[in-house]
């Protein structure tokens, strides 16, 4: 029980530290108005953001890592999406990190 805690809580922290930069959250935040086919290059993102093309990748690589976003090759460049079931579990897992009665909860069982 203990060790599905820590996970659980290596994951919350994974999560946190992908969103704590606030271009990576205006990503993110630009990808979820994207639906399906709809999805945006790194040349498109870069345009929208005022950033280079080189940060957008860094920071594309950062939410891939943990799989909130996704590519797919169209032709010649990457579009990237939300994966929005990844998006779901980041939200319960945040959700849990922020909940007081889950806390003494989780406390309690390590």
């Amino acid at each position: 029980m203990r060790e599905a805690a820590e996970k659980k809580t290596e994951e919350q922290a994974a999560v946190f530290a992908a969103l704590a930069d606030p271009t990576r959250l205006r990503l993110l935040k630009l990808l979820c108005l994207q639906r399906a086919p709809d999805a945006l290059c790194v040349n498109a993102l870069a345009a929208i953001l005022g950033i280079t093309q080189s940060a957008v990748s860094q920071h594309l690589r950062v939410l891939k890592s943990i799989g909130l976003v996704k590519g797919e090759r169209r032709g010649y460049r990457v579009h990237y999406f939300v994966n929005r079931e990844t998006l779901r579990r980041c939200r319960d897992l945040v959700s849990a990190a922020l909940s007081i009665d889950r806390l003494y909860k989780d406390e309690a069982q390590q």
